[in-house]
């Protein structure tokens, strides 16, 4: 990821947390978003931008000297201003106040700009609780059936991606960066065990395990997979790797098609069903932690799991596991 615009200091904490903490590409690309703005802010506040075009203010000759100004006053200002000025709602601040948290611990321990980071006393705003929003039963149904209508091998990928939204629950980025190669099909005391392996937050591998839904949309679309030297399982139009956005304009699409467009739902929405449909059917909440990757899990945990005979039924147990397509001809 290239940070030109920065100035030095910032792109070398972007860089540190990439390479060093590991942070996902989006985590990296969100800290940058949250940082620019609040280095434009302050130099609105030194009155040598003019905020009525704020969007264009170069942060390039930001200095070092401007940055050890800081004080706690000019953070609550700059969350104060993401109020007033950005409408940002508690959620979107407390991730502006966990960025510039980081930030400033960073340039106090590695640079050591700071005797105690301004930041240290900056309080996270509470987001409200609200429930996560998700597909009733009868709505994932629909979604499902409306997309069971093949005509082309991408519509085999894309009832296979909803089909393990749906039962899984992966993350949009552990979809879109599964190989082909990280299918298995292995057997324990002559049981089929079928998973995939996919890189969860900060880059740590982990195993889902796919339920008969899963497994019969997998083998459908792989049979039909154009052939290509992308080692992506889920391929576009150009036989390359598919992105995250046109992962995102697919589902839009397909609620669209069941009628659910409209309502609020999305890929992360899908994920949200298939954690509710899998506790509300059974699933013990510490064996979903496991399932939906929410823990951390080193490389001697994701080989435990394979002989976890409960996170595997846990899969199984989502009431979509049964649901194939009729394999309609459009």
């Amino acid at each position: 990821m290239k940070f030109n615009d920065c100035p030095i200091f910032l792109q070398d904490y972007l860089n540190y947390i990439e390479t060093v903490k590991m942070r996902s590409p989006l985590t990296v690309k969100n800290y940058y978003s949250d940082l620019k703005l609040f280095l434009r802010y302050i130099k609105v506040q030194n009155n040598l931008a003019d905020e009525k075009d704020f969007s264009a203010i170069s942060i390039s000759d930001v200095t070092e000297e401007m940055v050890k100004s800081v004080t706690l006053s000019d953070l609550l200002s700059f969350l104060s201003f993401t109020i007033s000025e950005r409408d940002n709602h508690s959620k979107a601040r407390a991730r502006k106040a966990v960025a510039l948290r980081q930030f400033f611990k960073y340039l106090t321990d590695n640079k050591m700009w700071f005797t105690v980071s301004p930041a240290q006393k900056l309080e996270l705003p509470s987001p409200k609780n609200a429930l996560p929003k998700h597909l009733t039963i009868e709505q994932a149904t629909e979604l499902l059936k409306a997309c069971s209508v093949f005509s082309s091998w991408a519509d085999y990928r894309d009832y296979c991606m909803i089909t393990f939204f749906l039962n899984c629950g992966m993350r949009l980025s552990e979809l879109v960066g599964i190989n082909v190669t990280d299918y298995i099909n292995t057997e324990i005391n002559d049981t089929a065990i079928r998973y995939i392996k996919v890189l969860g937050k900060g880059s740590k591998e982990r195993i889902i395990y796919l339920n008969d839904a899963c497994e019969n949309s997998y083998r459908n679309y792989i049979k039909v997979r154009p052939e290509t030297k992308d080692k992506a399982l889920f391929i576009s139009s150009r036989g390359t790797r598919i992105s995250n956005r046109r992962v995102e304009q697919i589902i839009e699409e397909k609620l669209k098609l069941s009628g659910l467009s409209g309502m609020g739902f999305s890929v992360h929405k899908l994920r949200h069903t298939a954690a509710t449909l899998m506790y509300q059917n059974g699933v013990d909440v510490l064996v979903l932690k496991d399932v939906l990757g929410h823990e951390n899990l080193d490389t001697t945990q994701i080989y435990t799991h394979l002989a976890d005979e409960q996170v595997r039924n846990a899969v199984q147990q989502n009431p979509l596991s049964n649901i194939t397509p009729e394999n309609k001809k459009s």
